[in-house]
């Protein structure tokens, strides 16, 4: 959740993010100058849940799935995707 001490809040507010916590704070505070102006509506909210879905599916598509490869070539594979023990 985006509850951070409001030191690091102000850093977030700068764009300095020390942890998760203030990068989840930013999100929010993004998304909510995206509903400033725009009525409650689920339209709405969805379109910021499918932006979000879309943001996470990119971040893993272009950076933990070659992580991923790397630590498989690395340590080998585990169950179930191991063909052969």
């Amino acid at each position: 959740m985006p509850y951070i001490p409001k030191s690091e809040q102000k850093l977030a507010d700068k764009n300095i993010y020390n942890n998760a916590g203030s990068l989840n704070y930013s999100i929010h505070q993004m998304i909510s100058k995206y509903l400033d102006g725009r009525e409650k509506r689920y339209s709405t909210y969805n379109e910021i849940i499918g932006v979000l879905d879309c943001v996470k599916m990119e971040l893993y598509r272009r950076l933990v799935a070659d992580y991923e490869e790397e630590k498989l070539a690395e340590y080998g594979d585990v169950k179930p995707y191991k063909l052969e023990d």
